[in-house]
C-alpha cells in the first residue's frame, strides 16, 4: 500500500474507532477485565485514540491527520478549499465501519454475555443521558465548536515544539469528553458515530436491539453544524 492522504484517513479512523469503541466495550460490556471502570476510563481511552489515530493517518500520508469529518468540513470553510471533502470524508466513514467491526471481533465472547442491548450499540454509537431532540442536537454542536476552536488555538501556537501537536489534540478530545461529554456521549465526529451504528446494524451481533436510527442523524449533523459555525467564526476573527 502507497501512502497517500486517502490511505491516511482511512486507516488513522480506524485506529480511532478500534481504540475507542474498543475502551467503551471493555468498561460496558460484561466480564472484561475493565468492566465499570467509569467514565473517566473512557474519557481518557478516546483521548488516547484520537492521539494515535493521528500518528497513524500521519504514517500512511496524511500529514494533516483530519480523522473527522467534521474538522475536514471546518478546514474546507476557513480556507475555501473544499477539494479534499469528499475523499477525505469517504475514506474516514470507511475507516470508522472497519474499526467498529474490528472492536466486535476483538470482543467476540462478550456479545452473548452481555444482557442489555443498550450496552451493546453503546459499544458502537452514542445516545443521549436524557433523549431530548434540542438540547440533545445543542450539545452536539457545542461541544464540536469547541473542538474546532481548540484546534485552531493549537495550530495557531506558534512555540508548540514540532510533534507535540497530536499530544495537544489528544488533550483536547479527553478535556471535551471530562467537561462536555455527559448529554450526549460527545460524538464530535460524524464517523465515529455514522460508521459503527452502521456496523451495530448489519453485523450478527449476538443479541443485539435495534441501532436507534431516529436518534442517529444528531451526531451527524449537529458535529458538522458546529463545524461550520465554528469556522465562519474564526474567519471572522482571524
Amino acid at each position: 500500500m502507497n501512502p497517500s492522504p486517502f490511505l491516511g484517513e482511512l486507516l488513522g479512523t480506524a485506529v480511532l474507532m478500534l481504540l475507542g469503541d474498543g475502551v467503551v466495550s471493555n468498561v460496558v460490556l460484561k466480564q472484561t477485565k475493565g468492566n465499570g471502570g467509569g467514565w473517566i476510563v473512557i474519557a481518557t481511552g478516546w483521548g488516547l485514540a484520537v492521539l494515535i489515530g493521528i500518528f497513524t493517518a500521519q504514517a500512511f500520508g496524511s500529514p494533516e491527520a483530519h480523522i473527522n469529518p467534521a474538522v475536514t468540513l471546518g478546514n474546507a470553510v476557513m480556507s475555501g478549499d473544499y477539494s479534499n471533502v469528499l475523499p477525505f470524508i469517504t475514506a474516514q466513514m470507511i475507516g470508522a465501519f472497519l474499526g467498529a467491526v474490528l472492536v466486535w471481533i476483538h470482543y467476540m465472547p462478550h456479545w452473548a454475555a452481555t444482557e442489555d442491548p443498550a450496552d451493546k450499540l453503546a459499544c458502537f454509537a452514542t445516545g443521549p443521558a436524557i433523549r431530548a431532540t434540542g438540547p440533545n442536537f445543542v450539545s452536539e454542536v457545542l461541544a464540536t465548536l469547541f473542538l474546532i476552536v481548540g484546534l485552531f488555538g493549537i495550530g495557531q501556537t506558534e512555540d508548540v515544539p514540532p510533534g507535540l501537536g497530536p499530544y495537544l489534540v489528544g488533550m483536547l478530545v479527553w478535556s471535551i469528553g471530562l467537561s462536555l461529554g455527559g448529554p450526549t456521549g460527545y460524538a464530535v465526529n460524524p464517523a465515529r458515530d455514522l460508521g459503527p451504528r452502521v456496523a451495530h446494524a448489519v453485523l450478527p451481533i449476538a443479541g443485539k436491539g435495534p441501532s436507534d436510527w431516529a436518534y442517529g442523524w444528531i451526531p451527524v449533523v449537529g458535529p458538522f453544524v458546529g463545524a461550520a459555525i465554528a469556522a465562519i467564526l474564526l474567519g471572522l476573527v482571524s
